[in-house]
């Protein structure tokens, strides 16, 4: 999946230097691998033992003969109580909306169980009516039906169709009218130079299009150089000269594209170990960026959370600068497992800040847990969630250069006014996106249905009504007129990232979301705590009730 707008290593001998980054060697850095391996193998053995639970609990759930669980993740917390979060077949064929997560005691029990969908799986016959070329060559056929035609005002058109990988025979569940149906990947080229990747479900019977959505998401906007100032980067020598790669954080690195929209570019070198002196003229002045957006995206998470990288494996992404000509986006790729960087208008004005590496990278983290649906109100939940997390990637960088703050992309001034891409303190702002709820908030494009999570994450971390954080003057209002009183943002957070690892599924709606916040924050700090009953005050503060 694509989308578009971390243990923290020791850094050794760092040194900055006006205008230039000196930066310590990956050498003095490194972890010692049984360090990583260790953490590979504790990982392993827990998708191991949610394997070991699949074949009893297909039974204690009432599942059909013809199902099987397969393991996608596992949370086990201190106390031994488990969340084993599984993906289903039928007959074996993946089911589109089956995913589940069970929640067992420490003994195995099972206490609850999160469906993404509650129907019964079946379906009356395995043979599709129509066959799988025909069908990859009609999903194609559907998609390239909308060349010169933008689905929101962020995306630009759709300019050609390259080809349509093979039609694969799924269940479609999603809707919860489980169905025989294909799954098709359609691959194109937009406009403005950004890849198209259209995942569409196809009706195995008549053809008819069941769920289409854009792998690639855009932010689109212009920066004004580089955003990061003099940081310290982690680098790994090699013979005589450094590369920008980080093997204290999976192996993350950064290469040049050099112009090119295809393949995984060039990794950056240097014979002094000092990179970019702080102007988009000079080619590694983008790379220090996106380099150090990977290090504190990465460092975020495993500081916080325990989290070892986007899938939690160990494994760092690539990033990838200069992307194409005079491309102001920048976007997520889960196939490539990569960062890419365009350099705005003229090919001067990068989109490397660190909010927009932290939303993009968060993207991955959402795919690798709750796989929230890319459409609807579980689009804006998966959007709302690469805006918190990418809001706080920049608080715990907290770089003098770039002030953190609650507003997403004021950096690249994607307006070319200086105001914001998105506001979380009353996201309206925008001109698009929704403060609350109502009951066409799922008919939204998913980066304006955000608003509503964003806003409920703003209330929660900090209240309601006027107020000036690290500088910034807010004013959040609530929909019911009541006064909240904020928890503060680790603690939003949190609760955040704990409902979305346990609790969330594909599926997960606004109201689905309510419950399982409410759910971590009693897991995190119990019922009726402050935090508890501030989490319910703030979702009816954006009309979530």
């Amino acid at each position: 999946m694509k989308r578009s707008l971390a243990a923290g290593a020791v850094l050794s001998a760092t040194a900055l230097l006006t205008g230039v980054i000196q930066v310590s060697t990956a050498a003095q850095a490194t972890p010692t691998p049984s360090v990583q391996a260790q953490a590979a193998e504790h990982r392993a053995g827990l998708i191991a033992l949610a394997n070991g639970e699949s074949g009893p609990l297909t039974k204690a759930l009432g599942l059909g003969g013809k199902e099987t669980l397969v393991a996608k993740d596992a949370v086990v917390d201190a106390d031994g109580t488990r969340h084993l979060r599984f993906e289903r077949t039928y007959a074996g064929l993946p089911v589109l909306g089956g995913d589940l997560v069970v929640h067992q005691a420490a003994g195995g029990a099972v206490e609850a169980v999160d469906k993404a969908v509650a129907a019964t799986i079946a379906v009356p016959s395995l043979t599709p009516a129509i066959p799988a070329d025909k069908a990859a060559a009609q999903a194609a056929g559907a998609v390239a039906s909308s060349v010169g035609i933008a689905a929101d005002k962020d995306e630009s058109p759709l300019a050609e169709v390259h080809q349509a990988g093979a039609a694969e025979l799924v269940v479609w569940a999603a809707d919860g009218n489980p169905r025989l149906a294909y799954r098709t990947t359609v691959q194109g080229l937009r406009a403005d130079g950004t890849p198209s990747s259209q995942l569409l479900v196809t009706d195995a019977a008549g053809g008819e299009v069941l769920s289409t959505h854009e792998q690639v998401q855009t932010a689109t906007g212009t920066g004004k150089g580089v955003f990061v100032g003099s940081v310290p980067l982690t680098t790994t020598k090699s013979g005589s000269t450094y590369q920008l790669k980080d093997a204290s954080r999976g192996g993350q690195s950064t290469s040049d594209l050099k112009g090119r929209t295809t393949g995984s570019g060039t990794l950056f070198t240097d014979a002094d170990n000092a990179w970019g002196d702080g102007t988009a003229a000079n080619r590694q002045s983008a790379a220090v960026d996106a380099q150090f957006g990977a290090a504190a995206t990465w460092d975020y998470y495993k500081n916080t959370f325990g989290r070892s990288g986007i899938k939690n494996n160990g494994v760092g992404a690539t990033s990838r600068v200069h992307y194409g000509r005079n491309y102001v986006n920048a976007f997520w790729d889960d196939s490539c497992f990569c960062m890419t960087y365009g350099d705005g208008s003229g090919n001067t004005n990068p989109l490397t800040a660190l909010d927009v590496a932290g939303h993009e990278m968060t993207h991955g983290v959402t795919s690798a847990t709750a796989g929230l649906n890319y459409s609807g109100e579980s689009g804006g939940l998966n959007e709302a969630t690469s805006d918190i997390f990418g809001t706080m990637v920049e608080w715990s960088a907290n770089l003098p250069a770039d002030k953190p703050d609650y507003l997403i992309g004021e950096e690249i001034d994607i307006n070319g006014d200086g105001t914001p891409l998105r506001y979380l303190d009353k996201p309206s702002k925008d001109g698009g996106s929704a403060d609350y709820w109502s009951s066409s908030v799922g008919g939204l494009d998913v980066h304006y249905s955000s608003g509503v999570a964003n806003h409920f994450f703003y209330l929660l971390a900090e209240g309601s009504g006027a107020k000036t954080v690290n500088g910034v003057a807010y004013d959040s209002p609530t929909s019911n007129g009541s006064t909240l009183t904020g928890i503060g943002r680790d603690k939003a957070a949190a609760i955040w990232y704990r409902a979305l690892t346990v609790y969330f599924t594909s599926t997960t709606n606004y109201k689905a979301a309510r419950t399982g916040t409410l759910s971590a924050a009693k897991d995190l700090y119990g019922a009726g705590s402050t935090e508890y009953n501030a989490v319910a005050a703030a979702w009816s503060g954006v009309n979530v009730n």
